[in-house]
């Protein structure tokens, strides 16, 4: 029993408000909460609450809450203010869409720029490194590069010069190129020295900004004015803006200064050219047009190699440079995205680091690009891999994620001060993920090395030592317990998809000793059907009707897709018919699909992944569903950003791209499911579906 205002709750439990509000909270994600109360029972509520929430008294009476209106009139009126409050910061935040954004590469780090040609993102001299440019998750204050008419142009169009990462930003009387150097072998060359060159052509006057903020603004950026450009202070190494004949005005900003500038290029074209790793303000040795032409080549000459689909061939090639930019050239590790904590929910906490290579994720990716014809990829990442595993105690320790140079990750950690993107808080640089154990990660890099045997490249003793080692690594390991693919942060448990991919790294295994020693391994097909029956005695779930997420909990998840992708079981078995039926009814939202709808313990919710619905595609499309696969391949074409960005989740109901971009999840989801529905012969329903369109809307 529990007394209120003029009130006697009976309670069959001992749960109060305060409880009520912290799930509410868990489920919301929030950051801050406000309540209100004028009850003796919001006591609880208002004890519960942390310093950045705030707690309201409504009417007269001792209270615990720091903040008092007098009735419920003055409610009305605060709730009303704070939603004007609200409106005004959001109209004031310029928001560009996460998939707006353009990409520019070196293959050592990568740019965001916004379609008004803002550099926005910039981490230097790696992309796992601290930012120099981190305006896409602080706000200005955090660092940006804008360069921009000066005079009303009207909206700028976007797009790169044919089949590379040389970005054109147009407006009316302006033109604006971009791009990472990549001439003279620097893609592979070690992180320490990269150019940002910005060209400016036009008849039309334009403001210059450059706003540098080290390590998130976290360290004081100042400016100091050279004969030929501005050097960039407080950086630990050194870094200038080569600019001739730019006259700068040098503006406090705090503990940051910020260089403002106005040219004019109709007397010819103006090179603005950010040197990290030199504060040289000569002149370079080569002329800005070759070093463009060479970095067009490095791209274009790439992507012409690789054999594309008559399915959304210019979208999967765009997604195959995209694979490519996150390719680390120095170690030929491949990156999961180019960014830090942009949201799976805009507002929320699930914010996660992913400059990063996950064993898996580069796997998958590097198997998409030999699905196109590209070996060269796939066999760079084997030999960092190679290297990881040389430090391993045993193949069976591998980590889920390491760093692009191939080290183990430092501790995660919050970045304090910044806003998040969309006030999506907090920002994160590290992964914990990195001390999970994640049995799948066997079976993609064993599968990409059975696709390298069976393509015909040269495979090597030591790639033979290393399929020995995965299935030496499941054999011993594949019986126990993980975190999973999605990394839940909760108790390890015997998902299904783990199991599958234990089962698919001794099968793939089996197609790489055949190629090699030329005889079947008696002893490897036991390991391997054993586990199939495992995985069918115990993951489908009768209850549920599908495959399960784990052991012993029947909850869909749309990872066990791989139960028939893999070819565990037959595509036409029912079970797996079943499960792909019930992906469909049940995780599927408009054209997206949820990972999974169970809580994992994470506050706030996510959107649809693009991954998950590429398996999707591809399952609906084996399984005969050839209409339907169509239908969602339609839908996630036009997720794809205007210069062919991928993030990794979108919303389903506001169609807002949520996640790290570009995504090589969803970038390889996409080129696997053209692949197929190639293959089967699945076109698209309408001649004007993005399906059968190049970029621009041209036939191709």
């Amino acid at each position: 029993m529990r007394f209120g205002s003029m009130v006697i709750e009976f309670l069959a439990d001992t749960i109060t408000k305060a409880d009520g509000l912290r799930r509410l909270r868990h489920r919301a994600g929030a950051s801050a909460v406000i309540f209100i109360g004028d009850d003796l029972t919001d006591e609880h509520a208002f004890l519960s609450l942390t310093p950045s929430d705030a707690a309201v008294k409504v009417g007269a009476g001792d209270t615990r809450a720091p903040y008092r209106v007098g009735s419920v009139d003055d409610v009305a009126r605060l709730l009303t203010l704070l939603a004007d409050e609200r409106e005004a910061w959001v109209r004031g935040r310029t928001l560009t869409p996460i998939t707006a954004h353009a990409v520019l590469s070196d293959q050592r780090t990568l740019a965001l720029v916004t379609p008004a040609a803002r550099v926005t993102w910039l981490c230097l001299p790696r992309l796992d490194s601290p930012p120099v440019f981190a305006e896409l998750l602080g706000g200005p204050g955090a660092g940006f590069f804008e360069v921009v008419p000066v005079e009303d142009a009207g909206s700028p169009s976007q797009l790169y010069d044919g089949d590379s990462l040389v970005l054109q930003t147009r407006w009316r009387n302006c033109t604006v190129t971009d791009y990472l150097d990549c001439g003279s072998g620097r893609a592979f060359q070690r992180a320490g020295r990269t150019d940002l060159i910005r060209v400016i052509d036009g008849t039309s006057a334009c403001r210059v900004r450059f706003a540098p903020r080290l390590d998130f603004g976290r360290v004081a950026t100042r400016l100091t004015v050279r004969e030929h450009g501005l050097e960039v202070e407080g950086s630990s190494d050194p870094m200038l803006l080569y600019a001739p004949g730019v006259q700068w005005q040098i503006h406090e900003d705090g503990i940051h200064q910020t260089a403002e500038a106005e040219i004019n290029p109709s007397a010819g074209q103006i090179v603005l050219e950010l040197r990290a790793g030199s504060a040289s303000d000569r002149p370079h040795s080569h002329p800005e047009l070759q070093r463009r032409q060479a970095t067009h080549r490095f791209w274009s000459t790439w992507a012409g190699s690789l054999r594309l689909p008559g399915v959304a061939t210019e979208q999967v090639r765009r997604s195959a440079i995209m694979l490519r930019a996150l390719v680390y050239g120095p170690t030929g590790a491949i990156a999961a995205a180019a960014t830090t904590s942009l949201p799976e929910h805009l507002g929320g906490q699930r914010n996660w680091d992913y400059r990063y290579c996950w064993p898996r994720d580069a796997a998958m990716a590097a198997a998409a690009l030999v699905r196109l014809g590209n070996t060269g990829t796939a066999m760079r990442l084997l030999d960092w891999l190679a290297r990881v595993l040389d430090q391993c105690e045993s193949p069976g320790r591998l980590r889920p994620i390491y760093t692009v140079e191939g080290q183990d990750l430092g501790p995660e950690a919050e970045i304090g001060g910044l806003s998040g993107y969309g006030g999506s808080r907090p920002v994160r640089v590290g992964n914990a993920a990195a001390q999970q154990i994640q049995l799948d990660v066997f079976g993609s890099i064993t599968d990409l090395i059975a696709m390298l045997a069976e393509s015909g490249a040269p495979i090597s003793p030591d790639h033979w030592r290393m399929t020995r080692a995965m299935v030496d690594a499941v054999e011993a390991r594949w019986s126990e317990p993980d975190h999973g693919i999605w990394e839940i942060r909760g108790e390890r448990e015997h998902h299904v998809h783990s199991k599958v991919m234990c089962f698919h790294t001794v099968n793939r295994a089996l197609v790489v000793h055949d190629a090699v020693i030329g005889r079947s391994h008696p002893a490897w097909v036991a390991l391997r059907d054993r586990i199939r029956e495992d995985v069918l005695s115990r993951g489908f779930s009768t209850a549920l009707g599908a495959f399960s997420a784990a052991y012993d909990r029947p909850q869909l998840d749309a990872a066990t897709l791989s139960v028939g992708l893999t070819g565990l079981v037959d595509l036409h078995d029912p079970r797996f018919v079943a499960t792909v039926v019930a992906v469909d009814k049940h995780l599927r939202a408009g054209g997206t699909v949820y990972r999974y709808r169970f809580d994992d313990g994470l506050p706030g919710r996510e959107g649809g992944f693009h991954l998950c619905t590429g398996w999707l595609i591809e399952a609906l499309a084996l399984c005969g569903r050839e209409a339907h696969a169509r239908e969602l391949f339609d839908v996630l074409l036009r997720a794809v950003g205007p210069t062919g960005v991928l993030s990794e989740q979108i919303d389903p109901e506001l169609a807002t791209p949520l996640g790290n971009a570009p995504q090589a999840y969803s970038h390889l989801a996409l080129i696997n499911a053209a692949l197929t529905l190639e293959r089967l012969g699945i076109m698209s329903e309408s001649e004007n579906s993005p399906v059968t369109r190049g970029q621009n809307g041209e036939r191709p």
